[in-house]
Parts: C-alpha cells; sequence; structure tokens
C-alpha cells in the first residue's frame, strides 16, 4: 500500500485542518507493517461522501487537462507502481473512512431531516440504552444535528459510521488510489461542472475546512457525452459501436465506459458453458452491485437485531438502517412524507395489500375496476378476488397494434361506478411505456382511486410520485438491483390512514387487550411482525447506488441499447417483434419462425446467453398479440452493445439454419 500524499499547489486546493491531517497521518501509520489499527475495517462502499478523507477536489494529475489513457486511475503515475486499470467509480464510492465526530461521538456532517420516529418518554429515546440518553441530548444541542432516536440520520442515515454513539471510531488505512476512486459520481442534485482547464472544485462554507458539494443550477451527468473521472478529466465521447450508423432520424447517445459499472456486479465476471455471460433477463431480476452485496454482509456482522423496541445497542443501529433504508426510498420516489412509505415482500404482496386492505373496505357490488391489457397477472388477479368476492366488476383497457394503451377507450370505460384504475408504468412482455399520469389524471375526475405498478420502471426511469399523482406506487427492490424479498407500497396519507391492517401481529400495534386492540399509526400498521430488515437495508444501498451514477444517465444508455438490439433483431429474417410502441423501456420480446421460444432459449444459453422465455405471467396480452410464449431479451445499464452483438449472432445463424434445412 502507497503512502504517498496527494499533490499539492496550485489548482490542488483541498482545505484540510490540523485535525483531518492527523487522521491522514495516523492512518496511513496505521498502515505501515506492525502498526496496523484494531477492529475490524467496514466495507469500503459505505461511508458518507464529503468526508474529509474521501477523494477530495484536487486529487489528480498534476497538469489539469491532461490526457489520460481511458480506464487508468488518474493520479497513478503518483505512485511508485506502474498505471492501474480503474477500478469500480460506483461500488467504491464512497469509503467508510476516518471522518470528524462531534464531542459527542456523532460525525459533524450528520444532519437529521427525518422526525423522529418512536415517542420520547422519560427525556429517554426509545431503541437507545438509558446510559446512551445523554448522547442522545449532546446530539440535539448540536447546531448541524437534529432531534432524533436514530444513530446516523441524515443524508447518510442508514448506513454505519465509525463514532457513532457508544462506538469507538477505528482509523482506517488509507491509499490514494482509494482516495482517488472513492470520489462520489455526479447526478442532479449535487453536480457541477469545473471551467474549462480547471478541476472541479466543491464549494464549502468558509472556515468549514471540508470540501462540500453544492447544487447546480445547471446540472451535469458524467456519462451523458463523456465520462468525468475524479480528477475531472473529460473522456472523449464514445462513437457508435462497430462503425455502424445510427437509426434513420435518430442520433445515437454516445454510450458511456460500462466497463467500469461492470466491474461491481461479481456475477457477471460468470462464465456458462465456457463463454462469458451475458444477462438479458433484467425484467425478472437485475444483479446486485457490490455494494449492495457488502451492505447486507455489514449488516448481520455488526448490527443484527430486530428493531424499534429493545433498549440495546444493536437494536438501535438495526433501527437507524431500517428507518434509512425508508428515507432513501422516500427521496427516490419524492415522495412526501417518509410514513407513506411501506415495506412489503415485493409488488406482488404490494398489490395484494392494496386490494385487501383498500378495496376491501372501499369496493361493493355493482362496482367497476379497471386494469389495462398489458397487465402482470399480479396486478389482475388480486382485482379479480376481489371482484369476486364484492360482486363487482373488472375492465379491461385495450391496446393499439404496437402495444400501447387506447386513452379514446379507456376514457369509455370511466363512470361513476368505477372505483380503481390499476395500471403498470412500463410492460413486463413488451417494455411498453404507459401514460400513466394522464391516466392517473382521467381516472381522478371520474372520482377513482388510482394505482401505478412500478416493478419495471423503477431502474429505467425517474420516478416522481407528486407528479404522476396516483394514489398508491409499488414496486420491487430486485427489479432495482436490490435484494429478493423486499418492496414497497407508496400511498398518499390520507389514503393509508383509512385503510384498515391487512395483516395482524406485533410491531404493528400500539396497546393489545383481550377486549380490544389499538394500531400503531402508519407506516407501523402494515409492518405486522419481523419485516425483512436486512434486506430493506440492501434496498437503501441498491438506491445509493444508482443515485450516484444517475437515473438519467442510466435512461439514456439504455435507451441506446434498446434502439440498437431492435433494428437488429427487426431485420434478421423470420424474427416478429412483439410490442413496437414508440415509447418503450428495456423490452425486445420476440418470436422466430419454425422455432418454439423454448428452442431459441436453449440456443442462447448454448453460447452464455440468458433470456426469459414463456409467458412472462402476462398471458393476456401475449394473447392479443396471437401467441402464447415470446423470447423476451431485457436490458440494464450494464449491457453492452457487443453483448447485444452475440444474441444477433446466434438468432441470425438459427433463422439461417432454419431456412436452408
Amino acid at each position: 500500500m502507497s503512502t504517498s500524499l496527494p499533490p499539492s499547489g496550485p489548482g490542488f486546493e483541498a482545505p484540510f485542518d490540523a485535525a483531518v491531517l492527523a487522521r491522514m497521518a495516523s492512518a496511513m501509520f496505521a498502515a505501515l507493517p506492525g502498526n496496523a489499527a484494531p477492529g475490524v475495517q467496514a466495507p469500503v462502499n459505505i461511508a458518507p461522501p464529503g468526508s474529509p478523507l474521501s477523494s477530495p477536489a484536487g486529487f489528480g494529475p498534476g497538469v489539469p487537462g491532461t490526457p489520460i489513457p481511458q480506464g487508468l486511475v488518474p493520479g497513478a503515475n503518483l505512485l511508485p507502481a506502474s498505471p492501474t486499470p480503474l477500478a469500480s467509480l460506483a461500488h467504491r464510492a464512497p469509503s467508510l473512512l476516518p471522518h470528524a465526530t462531534a464531542a459527542n461521538g456523532l460525525p459533524d456532517n450528520v444532519v437529521s431531516t427525518v422526525p423522529a420516529y418512536e415517542p420520547r418518554f422519560g427525556g429517554g429515546v426509545l431503541g437507545v440504552p438509558e446510559g446512551k440518553a445523554a448522547s442522545a441530548s449532546q446530539a440535539a444541542q448540536h447546531p448541524a444535528i437534529g432531534a432524533s432516536p436514530f444513530y446516523f440520520l441524515g443524508d447518510q442515515h442508514g448506513h454505519p459510521s465509525p463514532g457513532g454513539r457508544g462506538v469507538e471510531a477505528v482509523p482506517v488505512p488509507i491509499d490514494p488510489l482509494d482516495a482517488l476512486a472513492t470520489q462520489p459520481f455526479a447526478h442532479a442534485q449535487h453536480a457541477t461542472q469545473p471551467a474549462p482547464g480547471e478541476l472541479p472544485r466543491s464549494g464549502a462554507p468558509a472556515g468549514a475546512g471540508v470540501p462540500q458539494a453544492v447544487p447546480s443550477a445547471d446540472p451535469k451527468f458524467y456519462f451523458v457525452d463523456a465520462v468525468v473521472l475524479p480528477s475531472g478529466y473529460v473522456t472523449p465521447a464514445k462513437p457508435a459501436p462497430h462503425g455502424k450508423a445510427p437509426l434513420a432520424g435518430q442520433g445515437r447517445h454516445p454510450a458511456f465506459d460500462v466497463n467500469a459499472v461492470r466491474r461491481d456486479f461479481p456475477v457477471l465476471s460468470e462464465r456458462v458453458n465456457g463463454r462469458q455471460l451475458v444477462w438479458f433477463d433484467n425484467a425478472a431480476t437485475t444483479h446486485k452491485p457490490r455494494a449492495v452485496i457488502d451492505r447486507i454482509s455489514w449488516f448481520y456482522e455488526h448490527e443484527n437485531s430486530n428493531i424499534h423496541r429493545a433498549a440495546h445497542e444493536l437494536a438501535a443501529r438495526a433501527t437507524d438502517a431500517y428507518e434509512g433504508a425508508r428515507e432513501r426510498v422516500r427521496a427516490f420516489i419524492n415522495a412526501p412524507e417518509v410514513e407513506e412509505v411501506i415495506f412489503v415482500r415485493g409488488t406482488t404482496e404490494a398489490i395484494n395489500l392494496v386490494a385487501k386492505s383498500w378495496g376491501g373496505q372501499h369496493v361493493g357490488e355493482g362496482d367497476e375496476i379497471i386494469v389495462s391489457n398489458l397487465e402482470h397477472h399480479a396486478n389482475i388477479v388480486p382485482w379479480q378476488q376481489l371482484a369476486s368476492a364484492k360482486g363487482a366488476k373488472l375492465r379491461v383497457i385495450p391496446v393499439d397494434d404496437s402495444g400501447q394503451v387506447l386513452l379514446d377507450e379507456y376514457q369509455k370505460l370511466l363512470n361513476d361506478r368505477t372505483k380503481i384504475v390499476a395500471v403498470t408504468q412500463v410492460s413486463n412482455a413488451l417494455g411498453t411505456v404507459v401514460p400513466v399520469k394522464r391516466i392517473v389524471e382521467l381516472a381522478h375526475r371520474a372520482g377513482a382511486k388510482a394505482l401505478v405498478d412500478g416493478a419495471q420502471s423503477v431502474s429505467h426511469m425517474r420516478v416522481d410520485v407528486q407528479d404522476i399523482g396516483a394514489d398508491f406506487f409499488v414496486f420491487s427492490g430486485h427489479k432495482v438491483f436490490g435484494p429478493t424479498g423486499i418492496g414497497v407500497v407508496w400511498g398518499k396519507r390520507e389514503v393509508l390512514e383509512d385503510m384498515p391492517p391487512w395483516q395482524g401481529g406485533g410491531n404493528m400495534i400500539a396497546d393489545v387487550t383481550f377486549e380490544k386492540t389499538v394500531f400503531q399509526p402508519i407506516p407501523n400498521k402494515f409492518e405486522a411482525g419481523t419485516g425483512n430488515i436486512a434486506d430493506a437495508v440492501g434496498l437503501g444501498a441498491a438506491i445509493d447506488y444508482v443515485n450516484r451514477i444517475g437515473i438519467e444517465n442510466i435512461a439514456a444508455y439504455e435507451h441506446s441499447l434498446l434502439c440498437y438490439g431492435m433494428e437488429a433483431l427487426g431485420k434478421i429474417p423470420g424474427v416478429r417483434l412483439i410490442g413496437t410502441a414508440a415509447d418503450k423501456a428495456s423490452v425486445m420480446s420476440f418470436v422466430l419462425a419454425g422455432y418454439s421460444t423454448e428452442e431459441v432459449g436453449t440456443a442462447l444459453n448454448e453460447e452464455g446467453i440468458a433470456v426469459r422465455t414463456g409467458h412472462h405471467c402476462a398471458q393476456p396480452i401475449l394473447r392479443r398479440f396471437g401467441v402464447e410464449t415470446t423470447v423476451r431479451p431485457s436490458l440494464a445499464f450494464y449491457n453492452t452493445f457487443d453483448e447485444i452483438d452475440r444474441l444477433e449472432a446466434v438468432v441470425r445463424r438459427l433463422a439461417g439454419q432454419r431456412r436452408s434445412g
């Protein structure tokens, strides 16, 4: 491990105070042989950005603007070793490094923005040992920390932090390469663009001594037209792959350096049948970055406990992590209040909750429920069950030959008997992007509630529940690079408060006697029993990962992949594309003449290419197009144009063999 310090001088201003420099020296001393720091080193992906020791602005090559070969770490020439391939830019940002702490042991950059989750009794804090109550009260007096019963609330709440209450900070050895690689991705909320010839600088309040990110009225993204490395060097924009021209009438969005992102996903290094794995089954589930894997492991190694009630340290840590994940979800979908976010097992359970609780209370005989022809079975079956139980009627919005819903026909279905409209935002079988905002607006005009199934949208586009206007929005964590077994129901407060609990048990009660039960307020009344705590925390880490890269960057890159893939498949003789709406995301369903979809899937698997074949739990929409099954390659931002070429080659070979046979 090198102990070289970052460069200094003009263009490399990094305002550290004496305490920070002392900690740096201690950390580097601890890294020397025989001086290893005691304790356990935390995963490198879970420290607060903006930490004084996490890649301050100015680290990089000695001359601003000096060209650096793409894929090499800027500043590698400062080390005695040869240039090093660029390690992950995302899963290592930010690293868990020592950072400044206040006298009470809390990080000095933590600002609590979330209201206290549990009431205070007798001056103590529920979930915090009595011996720590003083620390809690001291925290309330700290100018940068709001009153809260949680340890790490604020921009970084839900992540472990050295120096938390009752936790002794342990110096972590620092390598300048680690510091360079831990610069967080810029995204819409805090990205700034340096002037030509300058390195990026973070604005900091006077005397703060720590670089701080500042909002930009003109946000820039790292991976739109080029890659901005931590040094400030801007790589050239990439041309269309293999010199191929853009689609007619369209410009191809330049691809970003996907290889840096792919290194964050361990499973992508797998080989299947002797060939590099190509994962084109993202609509079924997405893979997990190292940041998520490490965060879940860290939870079980250092925080594992049941939440909310126990008066001991690990319960407080687990509560912080769980409620921190809830806040991350709230911000990710722009929900107004964190209490409106309810954790469930996934989208299927989310829709069942709404159908059983809200529907059971508000839908009666003769009422009507509207869904679209595009729906996943999970957004059909619960409503069918409700309609059958209540004597209500299920009505269906038809689609055109491209797979887009017909809004004129939808408006004809609405009437004063319509109670709820439940539609997907993106079709899992066709990839159609549905105009949900307009559908919700028309439903509300008719006096109906609206639910949007976001299982296939949250990983591909910006979701803003306040802009959509729906009463409910639901999604699954495993579709957005998080764990399986965790999902979300978001609902408007007034709607959720009017709904009865749909399960009974522990955690969701305030008081129980044999005569009656008093339930907790939202969200607790819908979270009976011990929840999936670790995977909720993992979902929070997945959201952090997506935010660091930028959902707009993901959407732009995936759109280029989708256009390229649809064009390539559409030119193969015998291929029929199923779902060709003008507004699509991710999915490229097709059938190949002369082959069953299972035969195509098997041939692709022999070449290491994973696709889904079958009806995709969306039989009604496939039957609308006269097929029972399709081959469904589906994309994520870690896929490449080369992988699409591999897919095309196999399908084209199959088409040629059948024609000549």
